[in-house]
């Protein structure tokens, strides 16, 4: 940054510059302004498709003609006061003058009236030169915190450029990005769109081909993009689609030579008109040979650097650094000492002025744009697909048939549990194509996928699961995992009771993506949001534990201090992870560290199981003896006379096994020898316990807890019987069964080899042990291969054991390894080579959903035209012009979008669609707004029946209301009326929700809602609710009778109201 020159107070100061070229017009400067202000409003993409250039593009003429127009021209404006009138006739008359009395022979400077109207000429304020320095500091200004799509405190190389917001702390942890999101995903983009004229292309990436082609990068190969080899270009009404594969490919093969290639392939395949299209020039200086193709080849797939953060508020953010680069960079308060022109206060208080209004307004569209994609990140995201696992055990046979019948759900039996080598004898069926009913009967462990059956046979089977009270013993979420907490947070509101994270290390290679320069600030901002959505679904007794290296190490346990307390801190605990150590580097490595923490009121850590090898045991279990003697030479009988009398033993109770004796205080024939506490000098000492403490210990006679033992000089010693529940975990883990590499070779077994250094299941083990109780939900949000949710299904065999697991993860592998880990886990105990060393060990139910993501909700956004009366006034009224532009063009344009809830697309709830990605590839998928809307709630739900479809007779009566007559009767799908009545429970009490289509008959609509739920019992009887949920309009309400106490709600609007409630971001 140039530094500013002169004093603003300075008769003869120097406008600063600003970071622009010396000797610059106004007009190149306010060029240099008008181009940064394109990129901040994201206008100088204007060939791109997709995403908000997709959204902001459609808008582009709009918004340039209001900056070029509206917004720049106000700087003229402003400084108009400033530009008298008859300053050109000044001007003229003096040289009119001039010339005059230097042609009569005159000197003119002797001139009183010639010294007047130069004295006018001189007082006259430079408006240019005002002008000039307002666009200088507005771009110095926002450039300053403007770089690759996102807005932060770029570096700078002098002393107080930024002030840091601080409320007194004794310790304030501050970063570059802190008070932004993290958005990024991926540096590939998975599809890509841009315009030629009036035609469209878009670049899309295609599901590998075989899964294999998913497996993480080998010696000798990189992922690469190159053209599918099934229909890799297609074209349709104006648009022409180009399909990719994201594969591995020779590293030799470099992406530009593979560009070259796609580009031939695709102007191959194309028509002339197209290929003339996408032939036109694109030139650079390096490459003028560059076409529209090429160009456009190079950005889909080049690492996209832009777009990693989206700021919590701008707005807010960037008036606060205005007035303070005011304040320091324009004002330069210490020079106020020099003022000797006060007109020259006036001038610069009137640029301030300038500057502040105009700055304030390009502020605000910023803010709009900004905070208009931080609603998108942070609404909740829809359930696009809801799934269970379950086993056979657990499901009624008449659903069997269907399941026999399902090719696919066959071909995943084979892959995952290897069902074709189950070979038959004369009493147990072996495997055939297609499967037998009587093969699923002797399999009962096999876990079908619901995704295999059909929507009807799926939505009797939930509801068989439901009301029948069977445990479900797990949820899978496919998701980022700040949306999935997000949306999760209500339905599990204090419910964790373990939460163990294991996030990337950010040691560059683990595939965490972060911003050039700004490693470090974007892992804490990944790292700080989620663990403000992870505190409230903690439990009272919860314990947190996360792993980490020494790469991130301080500053994550300096975000966990920050999110918890430090009171909550309870160790760091050292995991010997490689015992050969990492020999490249310096010193060996051998370690990783594991924070566990207290968040919660009774949070504690368990005892580990004690080792009870060697030790004797008697009726009650495995017991060490204790002397009862205080050994302990700073306590006695001289300081502690209470703890010092005699015991009696019995010496003929002594046990020849053993040689234990029974014990008590008071003597007799039996106990006939007098013990007394005696050190090895022979003088008095003490007991640990008093007199009341061994009475109760003695009460319950025998052998149990205190005894008696002879020594080998021949005396009698007092010892307590220690039988310890268990020890304290140490800060240092040693056992070979944490080191990672026992994890990636117990992944291997299972035949889930692509997922690199899963954690070892000992290590979560141990953790599900020091962290929880037998039962309780137990969450990894950062899931990975699923060593979590397998421990936990580990931890299920054992007497007593019922936890539940809560994983989430966002990758790839989520349908080839984690989802399927936990449910080979339940099949069987022992894998090896991918193959079940036993079978039928376990019974299951889970469930699995996947979320809509960040970018299908910018994919999904469409622009709705304007109204007339709506144009006609933002023509008439440049403020109403301005402010709708500025504050709320984005938001009202774009309503009804279906990533925004397009609310009349719940008249049929059951097919609400969004395109989506999935496995690299866009679809169009039919978004569960049944299961959106009971996560939305927070509903423990109990019973979810199937839709039912139902017809009756309607017609008036003799009032002439519309009436029903005869029973609700059975009809087809897409005939009569369809419901689905979901049931259950909040913190706020019961939960009735009635989803039905609607017809474009609001009367009959209602007349047959109002039926079915009398009719069917939901509003009488046993049912007691406190709230009832519909959608479309309703008069429910009309239905309550005296004594009762439910509400009757719109689906909608909660939906809405909780979508996008951000309050607790």
């Amino acid at each position: 940054m140039v530094g500013v020159t002169g004093s603003p107070w300075s008769k003869r100061s120097r406008p600063p510059s600003h970071g622009l070229e010396p000797g610059e017009s106004m007009t190149t400067k306010l060029a240099k302004l008008t181009t940064l202000l394109r990129g901040l409003f994201q206008l100088d993409q204007a060939d791109l498709d997709f995403g908000i250039y997709r959204v902001m593009n459609q808008k582009r003429a709009e918004v340039e003609h209001f900056l070029d127009h509206d917004l720049l021209p106000q700087v003229k404006t402003a400084f108009e006061k400033y530009r008298p009138a008859d300053t050109a006739a000044v001007q003229r008359e003096l040289d009119k003058l001039v010339a005059a009395i230097e042609s009569a022979g005159m000197n003119p400077d002797d001139s009183p009236k010639i010294q007047g109207l130069r004295a006018q000429l001189t007082a006259r304020i430079d408006v240019a030169a005002l002008e000039d320095e307002v666009f200088s500091a507005l771009f110095t200004f926002f450039r300053r915190y403007y770089h690759g799509g996102d807005f932060h405190s770029q570096r700078r190389y002098k002393a107080g450029v930024y002030a840091i917001p601080y409320e007194g702390e004794e310790v304030k942890l501050h970063w570059a990005n802190h008070d932004q999101y993290y958005i990024k995903s991926s540096e590939h983009l998975s599809h890509y769109g841009f315009t030629v004229g009036d035609r469209s292309v878009r670049f899309e990436l295609a599901a590998a081909g075989t899964e294999r082609d998913n497996n993480k990068t080998r010696s000798g190969q990189e992922r690469r993009f190159i053209l599918a080899t099934e229909a890799p270009v297609s074209a349709h009404e104006g648009t022409l689609t180009v399909r990719f594969e994201y594969r591995l490919a020779p590293a030799k093969q470099k992406q530009p030579g593979l560009n070259a290639q796609a580009a031939a392939a695709i102007l191959e395949a194309v028509s002339a008109d197209w290929a003339a299209a996408l032939g036109q020039p694109a030139p650079t200086k390096a490459n003028p040979a560059r076409t529209i193709l090429h160009k456009h080849l190079h950005r889909y797939t080049a690492r996209n650097t832009f777009d990693y953060f989206i700021h919590k508020d701008l707005g807010g953010f960037l008036r606060r650094e205005l007035d303070f680069f005011i304040k320091n960079e324009i004002l330069l308060l210490d020079d106020i000492d020099q003022v000797s022109d006060f007109s020259k206060v006036e001038e610069t208080l009137s640029k301030i002025r300038v500057l502040r209004v105009i700055a304030h307004k390009i502020i605000a569209f910023l803010a709009q744009l900004e905070d208009f994609q931080k609603k998108l990140w942070l609404k909740k995201k829809f359930v696009v697909e809801s799934q269970w696992c379950v086993t056979l055990d657990r499901i009624p046979a008449a659903f069997y048939p269907e399941i026999a019948a399902s090719a696919p759900q066959r071909a995943e039996w084979v892959r995952l549990f290897a069902i074709d080598r189950i070979a038959g004898d004369q009493t147990t069926p072996g495997y055939s194509e297609p499967l037998t009913v009587a093969f699923l009967e002797a399999n009962q462990s096999l876990s079908v996928d619901t995704c295999f059956l059909s929507p009807e046979s799926r939505e009797r089977l939930i509801e068989h699961l439901l009301a029948s009270g069977g445990a479900v013993h797990g949820l899978l979420v496919h998701a980022d995992n700040l949306q999935a907490l997000r949306l999760l947070r209500e339905r599990f509101r204090s419910q964790i009771d373990l939460v163990y994270m294991d996030p990337p290390y950010n040691t560059g290679g683990d595939g965490f993506v972060y911003k050039d320069n700004y490693r470090h600030a974007s892992w804490m901002s990944f790292i700080q949001d989620r663990l403000a959505h992870i505190a409230p679904l903690l439990s009272d007794a919860a314990t947190l534990f996360a792993s980490i290296d020494d790469h991130e190490a301080w500053r994550l346990r300096s975000l966990l201090d920050d999110a918890f307390g430090t009171e909550a801190f309870e160790a760091q605990l050292v995991i010997q992870s490689n015992k050969r150590g990492q020999t490249y580097k310096s010193v060996a490595k051998t370690h990783e560290y594991l924070f566990a923490y207290g968040p919660s009121v009774d949070s504690k850590l368990r005892k580990l199981p004690r080792d009870n090898t060697g030790l004797d045991a008697d009726e009650q279990g495995a017991y060490e003896l204790w002397e009862l003697r205080n050994r302990n030479p700073k306590f006695g009988r001289f300081n502690r006379p209470n703890l010092y009398f005699p015991f009696f033993v019995a010496p003929s109770t002594s046990s020849p096994a053993d040689g234990l004796a029974e014990v008590s205080l008071q003597r007799s024939d039996t106990f006939c020898v007098e013990v007394t506490p005696l050190n090895s000098a022979g003088e008095a000492s003490c007991w640990r316990w008093g007199t009341s403490k061994v009475r109760e210990a003695l009460s319950s006679g025998g052998k149990g807890i205190l005894v008696g033992k002879q020594k080998r000089d021949g005396s009698w010693g007092i010892y307590q019987k220690a039988r310890l529940d268990g020890t304290k975990a140490k800060t240092i883990w040693l056992d070979k069964a944490f080191i990672n590499e026992r994890g990636t070779v117990q992944a291997n077994h299972m035949g889930l080899r692509e997922f690199g250094f899963p954690k070892p299941l000992g290590l979560l083990s141990q953790v599900l042990t020091v962290g929880s109780g037998p039962e309780g939900w137990v969450m990894d949000p950062f899931a990975g291969s699923g060593t979590t949710g397998h421990a936990v299904v580990e931890s299920t065999r054992q007497p007593g054991e019922e936890r539940k697991f809560l994983l989430i993860e966002s990758g790839t592998y989520f349908d080839r390894v984690t989802r399927p880990r936990v449910r080979k886990a339940a099949y069987a105990r022992e894998w090896k080579d991918g193959l079940p060393q036993s079978r039928g060990s376990g019974s299951q139910c889970i469930q699995y959903i996947r979320l809509e993501s960040y970018e299908d909700a910018l994919d999904n956004l469409e622009l709705q035209a304007r109204s007339g009366p709506q144009q006609q006034l933002l023509a008439a009224s440049r403020t109403a012009r301005e402010d709708y532009t500025l504050s709320y063009m984005l938001d009202m344009e774009t309503r009804g979008s279906a990533s925004l809830l397009n609310l009349e697309r719940f008249n049929d709830p059951f097919h609400y669609t969004l395109k989506v990605t999935q496995n690299n590839e866009t679809c169009l998928k039919t978004v569960n707004l049944v299961e959106t809307f009971n996560f939305l709630l927070g509903l423990r739900v109990e019973r979810m029946q199937a839709r039912v479809h139902l017809t009756a007779e309607l017609k008036p009566d003799e009032h002439g209301r519309l009436q029903v007559y005869g029973d609700l009767k059975p009809c087809s799908s897409g005939e009569g009326w369809t419901f689905r009545v979901v049931q259950g429970h909040t913190a706020d009490g019961r939960v009735l929700v009635v989803w039905r289509v609607l017809t474009d008959d609001p009367e009959k609509d209602n007349l047959m809602l109002d039926t079915f739920c009398l009719r069917t019992g939901l509003l009488g009887g046993s049912q007691a609710f406190d709230r009832i949920y519909v959608n479309g309009d309703h008069n429910l309400a009309g239905l309550r009778r005296t004594h009762d106490t439910w509400t009757a709600h719109l689906i909608e609007e909660s939906f809405h109201q909780r979508m996008f409630d951000s309050a607790d971001a």
